[in-house]
């Protein structure tokens, strides 16, 4: 399976904006880092600033295979 690559990055964000993100990530169940991971692309979605995705049906049209196929081999 292909891995996704990450970047780091020291982020400095005043206490009271940090105490509110981990607030709503305890209530989403989700860690600090995966909230503002979950922030960001959903601010990027919305101002249409996501890099296209390599649909499975463009996959497929270039030979390529995907994840599903090479498990079901």
């Amino acid at each position: 399976m292909a891995e996704k690559k990450t970047k780091s990055f020291i982020l400095r964000i005043d206490a009271e904006t940090m105490d509110a993100i981990e607030a709503w990530a305890a209530d989403e169940f989700r860690s600090t880092n995966g909230q503002l991971q979950w922030i960001i692309t959903e601010a990027l979605r919305k101002a249409k600033r996501l890099p296209k995705k390599k649909t499975m049906a463009g996959a497929n049209r270039q030979g390529q295979t995907t994840n599903e196929e090479e498990n079901n081999e």
